[in-house]
């Protein structure tokens, strides 16, 4: 008895075909890579983040308000929730590179030098922050829309305000300044490059502050701008974190003193 014969006439069954893996192109590549940064930027805001510690403290009954106002222990409970989950996703996420989070955040250059550099940048910021809300109230008024201080209804005891000025402190000088460094990187390398990312940083940690008016925002979205400038600069968190630590300092100290509590 003869076997059928395949289609060669060999009369062997002939092997199936081997799939050759298509390799994607550089545009492909390209454009992955831009989804995956945008991605990263979202993931590391503090949009998502926030949300979900707020959702968290909700779903455990701890209260937002307190008097009809936004109460200092939710706030700076959300904030160092935040803190840890910026940092600790951004951290996650340049090892997930292959990258080192020691050489994106600090580089090379000593940690004592950069911290005073920071200092010193301190007074001639809080000056050129002066002069810029000072110029924008006198230019345009209908800017200056927020007259009282928002923290001073929050805050009502010097033991309080301390206890969320370290938060802030922490909240600020710490996870924003790795928070810009980590996003300046992914617009550098992936989304249009450092001078798009410092617009686009700047201008979000402006609008931030909105409930401080909106010559604060212009103002602080300046200083943030600065801040970024220097990280790009000398590739270090150091001289941007202890200078941003300073200002928020003194600009706590002047609560303080005018009878913020």
């Amino acid at each position: 008895m003869t076997s059928p014969l395949d289609s060669t006439g060999t009369g062997l069954d002939a092997p199936a075909p081997v799939e050759i893996p298509v390799e994607p192109t550089r545009h492909e590549r390209r454009s992955m890579e831009r989804l995956r940064a945008a991605l990263e930027v979202f993931l590391c805001s503090g949009i998502p983040t926030q949300l979900f510690v707020s959702g968290l403290l909700l779903a455990v009954h701890v209260p937002s308000l307190k008097d009809g106002q936004l109460d200092a222990t939710w706030v700076s409970l959300v904030t160092l929730g935040d803190t840890l989950l910026v940092i600790g996703l951004a951290v996650l996420l340049i090892r997930s590179h292959g990258e080192s989070p020691r050489e994106l955040f600090f580089d090379s250059r000593p940690a004592s030098i950069e911290a005073v550099y920071g200092l010193l940048l301190v007074l001639p910021l809080l000056m050129g922050v002066g002069l810029v809300v000072l110029w924008l109230r006198l230019s345009l008024p209908a800017l200056h829309n927020i007259t009282e201080n928002p923290f001073s209804a929050m805050l009502h005891s010097r033991l309080e305000t301390a206890a969320f000025a370290m938060v802030a402190l922490v909240g600020g000088a710490l996870r924003e300044e790795v928070q810009r460094a980590f996003l300046l990187t992914r617009f550098e390398r992936h989304l249009g490059g450092p001078k798009v990312g410092l617009v686009v940083t700047s201008a979000a940690f402006g609008a931030g502050h909105w409930v401080q008016g909106w010559d604060a925002s212009i103002a602080i979205g300046l200083l943030g701008a600065v801040w970024g400038f220097i990280y790009l600069r000398r590739r270090s968190v150091v001289a941007p974190m202890v200078s941003h630590a300073g200002f928020n300092s003194v600009e706590i100290i002047q609560f303080l003193i005018g009878g913020g509590v």
